[in-house]
């Protein structure tokens, strides 16, 4: 008995489809003879067999680079994952100085310009004073009011619909 071929499994192929089968494949087979001559060339094929060698070396070592990144990212991300649960489930009273520092932190992801805004921590009350802009007034007093070892929040902020002037580090200058 005779085996089924390819082309009668795939069913009646047109001899369009089958000569264009027949082109690609010897254009795989040419490619491949070409590859084959390029890299063992007598008079350069050595050189050309060691640049590929190393480029192939080198990515290796960026795929191992870049998969070491991303494993540190995540390990980095679950440690702080338990951290903010850890801090969130403590009962133990904060410092005024550690909330001081995390509230100024917290302000420079909620205002434009948090070094407009002062700071002061006394036993947990917490105190405000300088300029903010209107729209960002309320989100300000309700997260930092919400921030665990807050017990009061006392707010002498001014508001205003333009950005307030940042303090400037250097000091002015007399002509």
């Amino acid at each position: 008995m005779r085996r089924p071929s390819l082309s009668m499994l795939q069913g009646n192929q047109t001899p369009a489809r089958s000569a264009l089968g027949t082109v690609l494949g010897a254009a795989a087979a040419f490619a491949a003879g070409a590859l084959l001559m390029y890299l063992f060339d007598p008079n350069t094929g050595r050189r050309r067999r060691a640049v590929a060698r190393d480029r192939g070396a080198a990515m290796g070592h960026g795929a191992a680079h870049l998969v070491q990144g991303k494993t540190k990212r995540a390990a980095d991300q679950v440690r702080g994952a338990l951290a903010r649960t850890r801090d969130r489930l403590s009962t133990e009273p904060l410092d005024d100085e550690l909330l001081h520092d995390r509230i100024r932190s917290k302000l420079g992801r909620l205002v434009d310009h948090p070094g407009s805004i002062e700071v002061h921590v006394h036993d947990g009350r917490v105190q405000l004073k300088g300029e903010v802009l209107d729209e960002e007034l309320h989100h300000l007093i309700a997260t930092l009011s919400s921030m665990r070892g807050v017990r009061n929040l006392e707010s002498l902020l001014r508001t205003s619909s333009a950005h307030p002037p940042s303090p400037s580090p250097f000091p002015p200058s007399h002509h």
